[in-house]
């Protein structure tokens, strides 16, 4: 039995992220009071119907403080029952959900006569804090489109496999903020930059012009090293801990040329060891998904 539970602010893409499962064929419930969620995963485990084999649930702020505590504790004691539980948090910037708040002209669930939006969000945040600390994955969404978290959940969460840890790479710039769901973060900014070569400056680090001028730098392969071997001390604590996802940004100024580059050879590096290796750039449209290279067939 799989059990994902999916939290996170309002406005982040928590509905988006349930119907994704919901169509990925979880069995899905939103909503539900936390001091509900027990005796509900209690009756779909003893359910002897297949419906309840995986299983997603959407927990949001409309509970108390009291009951969001628990949750945590929940959790664990269902990891180890031996059941496959997973705690998937949504998260984004405040100037994107003030934005997608005014885009959508709903109310936030927190909101009052005397609680500005601002003040609600950040009320929010605080009550939710428990959920987001015991998050196996959290997804931040504030650069992020419908179809991209879309690809994301489908990715990560759907063809994760069990006992297997999901790796991400995410380039960003730090004129634009460090990105919320980031477990380690390293800065490229030291690094020549592209951008002062006038033929480079409009191109990115996928681009083979790029590629070229930041090969060329004996700066540039150091840094990746040094970064292949801090993750590869920390993968065997996240696979001893079960946690199932790793999360790590790339930062440059632009977000543009340099953490792009070095994002690409990671992931195309980590592909060949792991079955789930993501490669996503914050500051430029799509994301992409590796897989590690598969045996020839056989010859009959």
């Amino acid at each position: 039995m799989r059990i994902i539970i999916v939290s996170g602010l309002s406005g982040s893409g928590k509905s988006v992220a349930l119907h994704m499962l919901e169509d990925l064929g979880f069995y899905c419930i939103d909503n539900i009071p936390a001091a509900l969620l027990k005796p509900f995963i209690s009756y779909t485990v003893r359910s002897p119907q297949k419906t309840y084999e995986r299983t997603a649930i959407g927990l949001d702020a409309r509970n108390t403080t009291a009951e969001i505590a628990t949750v945590p504790t929940l959790i664990e004691e269902l990891k180890r029952s031996g059941i496959n539980c997973e705690v998937l948090f949504l998260v984004a910037n405040e100037e994107g959900l003030l934005r997608r708040f005014a885009e959508t002209r709903r109310k936030h669930p927190m909101s009052r006569d005397n609680i500005d939006l601002r003040a609600a969000i950040a009320m929010e945040s605080k009550l939710l804090e428990p959920i987001a600390y015991a998050a196996d994955l959290v997804i931040d969404t504030s650069r992020m489109g419908v179809h991209e978290l879309r690809d994301i959940v489908h990715e990560r969460v759907e063809q994760r496999m069990q006992g297997r840890l999901s790796l991400t790479f995410e380039s960003f710039g730090f004129k634009h903020g460090i990105p919320g769901d980031a477990d380690f973060v390293f800065d490229a900014r030291s690094l020549p930059n592209p951008y002062w070569e006038p033929s480079l400056r409009s191109l990115t680090g996928s681009d083979a012009e790029v590629m070229r001028f930041l090969e060329a730098q004996k700066s540039v392969g150091t840094l990746i090293d040094d970064i292949v071997r801090f993750i590869d001390g920390r993968i065997p604590e996240h696979e001893s801990n079960n946690r199932g996802y790793l999360t790590v940004a790339i930062g440059c100024t632009g977000g543009q040329h340099r953490s792009v580059y070095i994002v690409e050879r990671l992931a195309e590096r980590y592909a060949k060891r792991f079955p789930t290796v993501t490669a996503r750039h914050s500051g430029l449209p799509g994301t992409k998904f590796y897989r590690p290279p598969q045996p020839a067939a056989a010859n009959s």
